[in-house]
Parts: C-alpha cells; structure tokens; sequence
C-alpha cells in the first residue's frame, strides 16, 4: 500500500534534486565553479569535464580561477569555455584562466528571478503530473480489488499531502534564489 507513496516521494525528490542542480547554474553576482561545472574539454581526441582537467578555485566573490593540471591544456579550457558561451570571457595569463564575472544590472536580475520561476513551475508541473499518475495507480489498484474504497482514498490523501509538502519545498527553495539574485 505504501510503495506508491515510496515510489511518488522519490519521483518528487529527484524533480527536486534536479532543480537545485540547475540553479546552481544560474549566476548570483557571486562567482561560483557551478557556473561552468556542465563545460566539457577536448582532452586529446575526448571530451571531458572541465573539473576533471584543472582546479577551479574562487579566490574573490567576482572571480573563477581553473590552473590546468596540464599546462598544455590552458588553450584547450580557454576554447572550451568560448565554445559554452557561459557568459564570461577567459583571461588566459599562460599560467592561469581567470573568469571575471562583471556586475548584475537590476534588469538583469528581474530578468533571472523570471527565468527561475518559470524553472519552479515546472517542477512543479512534474510534481503533480507524478502526483497523476500515482493517484492513477490507486484508482487501477481499487477497480482490481487490490485495495478496499477507504484504504484508497487514505493513499489518495498522503498522495496529496506528500504533493503538496513538495510544492511548498519548491517554493521555499526558488525564494531563497530569488533573494538570492536580488541581494546586491
């Protein structure tokens, strides 16, 4: 009876999960190795995650530092980092890649608290389309006798409070980015 609620709750936290993941990508004013986690380097013939080729630092609230473990590499990264148009152009000392990451415009910013709303909801567009198909689930397992009307409509609820418990967490967290962006 309680693996569909089991089964729904790990749906939702990977939906979760996911959505940090992806807000990490999103530029705060703050630098952070985050924001070219997802860049992958030409590493003799084979393309290879950035964090895998060099060390990424943040020695200032403003400022990326990769060292390529590999000095030959530094041209390689640099190529890499253009090509995924991250939003930042390296600057390449023959030693050191550093990223500068220039001011957040107020319009900018209105801009991101946009886009990681738009990111909210669908998540929480998943979390009820999950919420769906396990009561879904319920429904085909009463009509088949699995489940009496009353033990059904019990899952039915912890579908829904578990619904909207995850909803709320969605909520919490794209507020706290949203803060997040708007702190100057």
């Amino acid at each position: 009876m309680s693996t569909v609620v089991n089964q729904l709750s790990a749906v939702m936290d990977k939906s979760i999960q996911a959505l940090q993941k992806d807000l990490l990508k999103v530029r705060t004013g703050r630098a952070s190795t985050a924001l070219i986690d997802h860049v992958h380097v030409d590493y003799y013939g084979s393309k290879t995650p950035i964090s895998q080729v060099a060390n990424m630092t943040t020695p200032d609230a403003r400022t990326i530092q990769i060292v390529a473990w590999e000095p030959a590499m530094l041209s390689a990264i640099e190529k890499a980092i253009l090509e995924a148009n991250v939003g930042f152009t390296p600057q390449n000392d023959g030693k050191v890649i550093r990223l500068t990451m220039p001011p957040l415009t107020e319009d900018r910013r209105k801009e991101m608290v946009k886009m990681i709303k738009k990111m909210g909801e669908d998540i929480k567009i998943a979390l009820r389309n999950a919420r769906r198909d396990s009561n879904e689930d319920v429904k085909k397992q009463e009509k088949d006798k699995a489940l009496s009307t009353d033990e059904a409509k019990k899952l039915q609820e912890q579908i829904q409070k578990k619904t909207d418990d995850k909803v709320a967490e969605v909520d919490k967290i794209i507020g706290a980015k949203e803060k997040e962006i708007m702190t100057l």
